[in-house]
């Protein structure tokens, strides 16, 4: 049943959180009790100065925090925090510096590697130095084409102990995506890996970085790799040892700056032309996502921290924010599934993970794959399962608690690259339900508004913000007047943070997704969301996964659903009868699709989402704008002029 209680903590679970302790700190400027956490959420948003202040002093950050916490101005965008604050990101992240395991580095051909913290502050020294040695100075651009390693986690350090602007995408990036990416930053400095391994296959990236090489007036390119291939020694590259051998750790200088100083910008999915350059402030980001991972998982130190992501996807910089809180990292590169299907469970019984973030699409193809860890793995340090990446359907909450663990706190959490942070997610003092995510989070006043503005409830509608949030972006990299930043967030509702998320409110106060705003579908006029059909095909184990999209037909809409079924499996009627009362008794009758199609391939971004806008556009013979942001973009030749859309 929808809304049914999953999971509770025990009263002993909540009272030793740090939400709890945050509430308890902070009582006497708002008088709740530390259980109740719509009344501190009410307060967050209400005294925004008392909160942003009592957050800092709380979260212990490092720098000079200034007189207050926050100052309104005239508007959600002319609000300042900490608007007298210097801080800087990576002194908050390396101020441990002992001996103890900071990060541990897989990678799927087997190896493993581990760097204690004090080993982590020499290398980040010797990185700065070495940047600092070519020219980087505070605002230069750093580009980087890196795996999910341990060099790509210190030169984003150093990179940000200097001031610089960090700028990354993953190398399974083609060299049209990447040079889209990168280029558009004018980066001084390019460091890459010189090729990576998937699945037991070793591909080359020479092709980006010869790319980026070619666009770019770059100063210095970095090889991590052990030697410069022979088909690009004419580009005077660099191997990373080669490049900091000459350098000795020493204290590190850390450029403290204002609350607005950038230190990361991050890329759109580019599927409707360029990408956006989204620039993110290093205090903004340090201080939501110790706020996230602190008082929301409630993270501590020397626990172990996962999650599954590349260098392109924000949640990257989230999980490498977990140093902030002492945790240890434990990243993980390449294909999730090799060499077996298993791969990632086994690392939390032998690394003894206590906090595994994934996607929700992992989740399905582990529940559709028969993986039963609770059968085969002890996970007897786990405590919290996070997922995001799109929403995580009622059938994947029922899987986690039956087939993983009972006791667990379940999160899906939402945000984006947008903010580089969640607007909601779970915590500790709320009951999980099925099919829901639990909360929107401190500080962050979220509403649900109809087409004509206004706020709804136990219906879906647009996501929006009333308030400045801490990780906002500081604008878009080269929009100089800034039209282009308020045509994405604000020219949708005037005044308000439209983010373009198609979400319903529970009456219990929790939250569910039913996709991305501008792939709502509107047969006849209703809004629906596409994750709302999802929800209900993925539940047939004959689909291995769906897309919906919109056709435009005799002036109104109709639903198209394709799917990719499993081997062996036939799309015959019996089949459609099938998906079709599935989604009718599901969802609704307005849901069921007018015509299902049986698709080889379902195209796919780079970060793994699938591309509905691309194929909308296929079928309606109008130009993608911009293959080289999808993974596989030869998927689009199977959607054009198929039969079934003629009538």
């Amino acid at each position: 049943m929808d809304n049914e209680i999953l999971w509770q903590a025990s009263p002993e679970q909540k009272q030793a959180s740090a939400i709890w302790r945050f509430a308890e700190t902070t009582r006497s400027l708002h008088g709740v009790e530390p259980g109740d956490y719509h009344g501190l959420h009410r307060w967050s948003i209400d005294a925004p100065d008392q909160f942003h202040e009592a957050l800092w002093d709380f979260l212990d950050i490092v720098g000079d925090r200034g007189e207050t916490g926050f100052v309104a101005g005239d508007g959600l965008r002319s609000g300042q925090f900490y608007p007298g604050a210097r801080v800087n990101y990576a002194e908050n992240l390396l101020r441990c510096r002992d001996d103890g395991v900071a990060i541990i580095a897989y990678r799927d051909d087997g190896t493993r590697r581990d760097v204690s913290w004090a080993d982590l502050y020499r290398m980040v020294s010797r990185a700065d130095q070495a940047l600092r040695a070519v020219g980087v100075v505070e605002g230069d651009r750093v580009a980087a084409i890196v795996t999910n390693d341990i060099e790509a986690i210190v030169a984003y350090l150093a990179t940000s102990a200097i001031g610089a602007i960090w700028s990354s995408c993953s190398p399974d990036f083609g060299p049209t995506a990447a040079s889209d990416r990168l280029c558009q930053v004018a980066p001084k400095v390019l460091i890459a890996v010189a090729e990576y391994c998937y699945a037991g296959k070793v591909i080359d990236v020479s092709a980006s970085i010869r790319a980026i090489s070619t666009e770019a007036e770059l100063d210095a390119i970095v090889l991590i790799a052990d030697e410069v291939p022979n088909w690009l020694a004419d580009l005077g590259a660099v191997t990373w040892d080669d490049w900091m051998s000459t350098y000795q750790p020493q204290t590190i200088a850390f450029n403290r700056m204002p609350f607005t100083a950038p230190m990361v910008i991050l890329f759109s999915s580019g599927t409707t032309g360029k990408p956006k350059c989204i620039i993110h402030s290093g205090a903004g980001l340090l201080i939501q996502h110790k706020k996230e991972l602190v008082l929301h998982c409630d993270l501590q130190r020397d626990e172990r921290f996962f999650y599954f992501t590349t260098c392109g996807w924000m949640m990257w910089n989230w999980q490498v924010s977990g140093l902030a809180v002492g945790a240890t990292l434990v990243t993980y590169d390449g294909n999730p599934f090799f060499p077996d299907v298993e791969r990632l469970v086994d690392l939390i019984d032998y690394e003894k993970i206590s906090v595994f973030g994934t996607s929700a699409k992992y989740i399905d193809h582990c529940l559709k794959s028969g993986v039963v860890p609770r059968r085969t793995h002890r996970l007897e340090t786990l405590r919290m399962i996070l997922s995001t990446g799109s929403p995580l359907i009622p059938s994947s909450f029922d899987y986690i608690y039956r087939d993983w663990m009972s006791d667990l706190h379940l999160a899906s959490i939402s945000g984006g690259t947008d903010i580089c942070a969640c607007f909601l997610g779970g915590n500790v003092l709320l009951p999980v339900r099925r099919g829901e995510l639990q909360c929107a989070l401190l500080g962050m006043e979220v509403d649900i508004l109809d087409e004509h503005g206004k706020p709804i409830l136990g219906a879906p509608g647009e996501l929006v913000c009333r308030n400045a949030h801490l990780s906002m972006p500081i604008g878009f990299w080269g929009d100089e007047d800034g039209s282009r930043y308020t045509a994405a967030y604000f020219e949708r509702f005037p005044g308000l943070w439209a983010h373009g998320d198609f979400v319903e409110k529970r009456p219990q106060g929790g939250y569910i997704i039913h996709g991305r705003s501008d792939t709502t579908l509107n047969p006849g006029g209703v809004r629906i969301g596409t994750a709302e059909i999802y929800r209900q095909v993925e539940t047939i184990d004959a689909i291995e996964e769906a897309l919906a999209v919109g056709q435009d037909i005799d002036g109104d809409q109709r639903v198209i659903l394709f799917v990719k079924l499993r081997e062996g499996a036939l799309l015959d009627e019996a089949m459609e009868t099938t998906i079709r009362n599935r989604i009718r008794m599901g969802a609704s009758p307005r849901h069921v699709p007018a015509r299902i199609i049986a698709i080889d391939a379902i195209p796919r971004t780079r970060s793994g989402k699938i591309s509905e806008v691309a194929v909308r556009d296929t079928i309606h013979g109008r130009p993608v704008r911009n293959t080289a942001a999808l993974a596989n973009p030869e998927a689009l030749a199977l959607y054009v002029g198929l039969p079934q859309l003629r009538n």
